[in-house]
């Protein structure tokens, strides 16, 4: 009975962790961007730019632009600047690949 107790609490803790392991780098980094650019980067009633389906370079171009000052704005300076350079390229690339 012990030895099922202490199988079930091992497969217990590590089960979160591996369906954590499971969600895609750009789908929990681009999590923070559905508050404003809505779900999947599907915006609803057009007043922010939908990210989902725009070419990977011209997101990744408008992020870095962000991020260095280049495109002044309010939020996405200030946002774009707790990423690295590598977790935007990961951003662009999964928002480019989703459906519009």
């Amino acid at each position: 009975m012990k030895t099922i107790a202490a199988l079930a609490l091992a497969l217990s803790t590590t089960l979160p962790a591996a369906a954590a392991d499971a969600i895609q780098p750009g789908a929990r980094l681009a999590a923070t961007c559905t508050g404003c650019h809505g779900t999947n980067g599907v915006t609803q009633g057009g007043a922010l730019p939908p990210l989902a389906g725009q070419p990977k370079d011209q997101l990744l171009s408008a992020l870095k632009d962000f991020k260095t000052g280049k495109r002044p704005a309010t939020i996405m300076t200030q946002l774009t600047k707790g990423y690295t350079d590598e977790q935007l390229e990961i951003m662009a690339a999964y928002f480019a690949a989703q459906k519009k």
